[in-house]
């Protein structure tokens, strides 16, 4: 089996990814790293059906899930937050 081309740049990495080809052979494992964030906490947030009505209308249209985005929105902020207070 002849070995893959390896990708000239990002985009056609990105391309030939959606085209669905297998890309295993274009990615060195070795460098793979797994982040762990620490233990989960569950939190509990009370907040206006209209707005959980406009997340949700964001949601649907990039295609994630609603508590995905909140962590993501949270996650951003903290890191704004980080930057402007030092």
């Amino acid at each position: 089996m002849a070995k893959k081309k390896i990708a000239k740049n990002t985009e056609e990495f990105d391309r030939r990814f959606d085209e669905g080809e297998d890309i295993h052979d274009l990615i060195d494992m070795s460098k793979a790293r797994i982040i762990r964030h620490g233990k989960k906490v569950r939190i509990t947030l009370d907040v206006a059906e209209e707005l959980v009505n406009e997340i949700d209308r964001i949601r649907e249209s990039i295609g994630v899930d609603r508590g995905a985005l909140i962590k993501i929105w949270l996650h951003e902020r903290v890191k704004q937050e980080k930057v402007t207070t030092v």
